[in-house]
């Protein structure tokens, strides 16, 4: 199994670990495509100000994100364990996870990142703000952009296994399972259950989505699931009381959507 993450725009902002070395990360292939990035990234906020936070999508309360930039090969680093913020990774507890899982949290999840591609959560990493939506000159998209890097090596790591996938839509563009890959993918999706007006409706939620696949995700690897088809993941996550569905299969060679329904 691999569970695909998004990463978060929360991050740490502070590490006290050993500079970047890009060659120790996961999928160290990437070396030259993640050096492209991070100079396209530090030329953008060396320049003026205005026009980098434009880019980057940042408030001017979100300024500091532009030094955090400049400094990714001098900064003290953190675990992408450590580094990651936020709803879905508050529900998930990576680092307690790191602590007592260690080889299977590293074996099954994967974090997909505007400026490295992936990262593992074992991975050190200096602070940074960069998200997959973002335009990077003279890179252009940046979810075009790893795609191309990262659709062999990613594939790769997915043969012969079931791919949970977490990913907001962004990040989702970073890499597209097709064929027999796509086929034992699971796109999971929350929807909120409630009455309105004596009836059940049904909605997709956006910040009770992350932290649901946080829940999904940390379940996954705290229970030790083996599931090898998306029919064998529906039953487990069934029979440890999530209330799921999964959607009928479209053609042959793309992923199924997994519904978990969380009710008021």
């Amino acid at each position: 199994m691999l569970i695909l993450l998004p990463p978060s725009e929360g991050k740490a902002t502070f590490g006290d670990g050993p500079r970047l070395d890009v060659d120790t990360l996961t999928l160290p292939g990437l070396a030259a495509e993640r050096e492209r990035v991070m100079v396209a990234l530090t030329e953008l906020c060396a320049g003026p100000e205005d026009t980098a936070r434009q880019v980057l999508g940042l408030s001017v309360s979100q300024v500091d994100a532009l030094k955090r930039n400049l400094d990714l090969t001098s900064a003290p680093t953190l675990r992408a364990a450590d580094l990651y913020t936020g709803v879905l990774y508050d529900r998930l507890g990576l680092p307690g996870l790191s602590a007592r899982y260690g080889d299977l949290v590293r074996e099954r999840i994967l974090v997909f990142s505007g400026l490295w591609g992936v990262v593992g959560p074992t991975d050190r990493l200096p602070p940074y703000r960069l998200s997959m939506g973002v335009k990077l000159p003279p890179l252009g998209g940046l979810g075009t952009y790893w795609r191309k890097a990262l659709t062999a090596p990613v594939n790769e790591l997915a043969e012969g296994r079931l791919l949970v996938d977490c990913r907001s839509s962004s990040y989702a563009t970073a890499f597209k399972p097709t064929g027999e890959i796509a086929e034992r993918t699971v796109t999971v999706r929350v929807l909120r259950e409630r009455e309105v007006e004596g009836r059940m409706k049904r909605s997709v939620v956006s910040h009770m989505a992350k932290a649901t696949r946080g829940d999904i995700a940390r379940v996954l690897v705290t229970e030790r699931v083996e599931a090898h088809t998306p029919q064998a993941l529906l039953t487990a996550l069934r029979d440890l009381g999530h209330t799921v569905e999964l959607q009928p299969a479209g053609k042959p060679g793309t992923a199924r959507t997994m519904d978990v329904i969380v009710r008021d």
